[in-house]
């Protein structure tokens, strides 16, 4: 379900702001915007927001800021030896490995200072003072966990406000459901009668301009068979008893978006075999409506939690 969802927490020289916003979505895909310099920190914040949102898509952008008496940047020492050392080696080795031209290249175009500001693009060369500090880590995730924890107080309360109106409309729908399932049940038992009667017409007819007698036992035989064939007593029970899970699952406290999904595809099939059973113009006309309803119902339960 959508939400919106905003919290800005202040704690001495911290401060942490988080947005929240939600889309539908039948899995869970988090989108982060972090604050750089806090990646160690991603892994414990999805995880955080899994405990709370099942499924949707969900934008979070955080920004961490610290009040420092630095930059609040340094200059990771060991990675920037390491990587002028290797520079310096490769040059080395193509200078013994290849011929007097390609030697006289390297020396004229690759030998010249090489500049901090190039080093300083690389990985790890310029790190936060934070980023290997585990006791301010963990203070300013402290901080981000009570701020996240407002933000999805936020959010939540806007996706109940949407979940109560649409609980009402999957009631709605529901009773279609049921009215029109009692309307096929009335109309069932009149499907082998009715195909008796045509059937019937049809074969004396035939008969008759051939000048022949028709066989009971033949026309009896063919009844029971198209009888059997056409019984949809199963497929009725079974709707009902789904529509009985549907309710129950949506009064249920806990999360119940996936079995809403799979019982609205359970709904589907039952009616799908009603409409290809019963050879009857009502009954279909009352399948199609039901078909309609229960493609309307689906699209609502995608965005359930």
């Amino acid at each position: 379900m959508t939400g919106f969802g905003a919290a800005v927490c202040k704690e001495e020289n911290i401060l942490v702001s988080v947005e929240l916003k939600t889309v539908n979505n039948r899995y869970f895909k988090l989108s982060l915007r972090l604050t750089e310099g806090y990646g160690a920190l991603e892994q414990r914040i999805e995880s955080f927001l899994r405990k709370v949102i099942e499924r949707g898509t969900i934008s979070a952008h955080i920004r961490i800021i610290t009040a420092r008496e630095n930059s609040g940047y340094q200059i990771n020492k060991k990675a920037l030896k390491s990587y002028t050392e290797q520079v310096f080696t490769a040059v080395q080795e193509l200078n013994e490995h290849h011929n007097f031209l390609i030697r006289t290249f390297i020396r004229i175009f690759s030998m010249p200072a090489i500049r901090i500001s190039t080093l300083a693009t690389l990985p790890g060369v310029i790190v936060m003072d934070n980023e290997h500090d585990e006791a301010a880590s963990e203070k300013v995730w402290t901080l981000l966990e009570k701020t996240l924890r407002e933000a999805l107080d936020a959010l939540q309360t806007m996706r109940k406000a949407e979940g109560d109106a649409m609980e009402k409309g999957l009631a709605a729908n529901v009773e279609s459901l049921r009215q029109l399932i009692d309307n096929i049940a009335e109309l069932s038992p009149r499907v082998a009668p009715v195909y008796r009667q045509k059937l019937q017409e049809r074969i004396e007819k035939v008969l008759k301009e051939q000048g022949l007698e028709l066989n009971d036992a033949d026309f009896t035989r063919e009844l029971a068979v198209y009888a059997d064939r056409c019984d949809i007593s199963e497929e009725l029970v079974r709707f009902q008893s789904h529509l009985e899970q549907f309710v129950s699952a949506m009064q249920s406290p806990e999360s119940c978006g996936r079995k809403l999904d799979f019982l609205t595809q359970e709904l589907f099939r039952e009616v799908n075999t009603i409409g290809s059973k019963a050879n009857d113009a009502d009954i279909t006309k009352h399948v199609v409506e039901i078909k309609t309803i229960i493609e309307r119902i689906r699209e609502m339960v995608q965005n359930v939690e």
